[in-house]
């Protein structure tokens, strides 16, 4: 019977070694090949094209997030789970909208990391139960998982302030007359600009606008 390929990244070399550990219990897993920075990760997994590959979700050069879109870019078929010691819902479900197959805190990776590895690899979504346990209480559903729950829009995400100074920012609005228009100060602006431009994983005004007009905040 074929063994399941597995690429470890992970800049704690210590944290590596614990990780083989556990996943080498199962003798259907085999590790194919390792990094400690997210470039280079993406480089072997490349070549090496394993089943999983298991990202840190902070990593020097590219996070487990950002090299999770590059992988799923061109490899539609590679499990891809993240490792991260944050319970954020904001992370899973930017990890869900790029096409990880599981989200696992480090704290109980001993108990999840194999399951997720069978989970995922009989086309199911693998989420740490404490993190299920938050995404529920906040809203956030995970598709294809055990849980039925809606998910979130990316609109639904923002609060009503966000989306008031997106809507001006969108118009093409400063920062210093975003902060007359609504009565708050210009740092106060920046922090929401830059909250909303994590939420939606938009990274430019010309990005913020376009989305703005899609999500009906502006007409044109």
């Amino acid at each position: 019977m074929k063994k399941i390929s597995i690429f470890l990244a992970d800049d704690h070399v210590i944290l590596r070694e614990g990780l083989k550990h556990i996943l080498l219990e199962d003798s259907s897993n085999e590790i194919t090949g390792e990094a400690g920075d997210g470039r280079e990760a993406l480089e072997k997994i490349d070549k090496l094209k394993p089943d999983i590959a298991i990202l840190d979700i902070s990593m020097p050069t590219l996070s487990g997030l950002e090299a999770s879109r590059v992988i799923r870019k061109y490899n539609k078929n590679i499990k891809i789970i993240i490792l991260t010691r944050h319970d954020n819902g904001e992370y899973v479900r930017q990890a869900l909208k790029n096409g990880v197959n599981g989200f696992i805190l480090k704290d109980s990776a001993g108990d999840d990391l194999l399951k997720a590895v069978r989970d995922v690899m009989n086309g199911n979504i693998y989420l740490s139960p404490k993190i299920v346990t938050n995404i529920v209480k906040s809203g956030i559903s995970v598709p294809g998982s055990r849980n039925n729950l809606k998910i979130k829009s990316d609109k639904e995400l923002l609060t009503n302030r966000e989306k008031e100074v997106l809507k001006l920012v969108a118009e093409g609005k400063s920062s210093n007359d975003i902060a007359v228009l609504l009565r708050i100060s210009p740092k106060t602006v920046k922090v929401h600009r830059l909250n909303i431009m994590n939420k939606l994983d938009i990274r430019n005004v010309t990005e913020l606008v376009k989305y703005a007009i899609k999500s009906g905040l502006i007409d044109i």
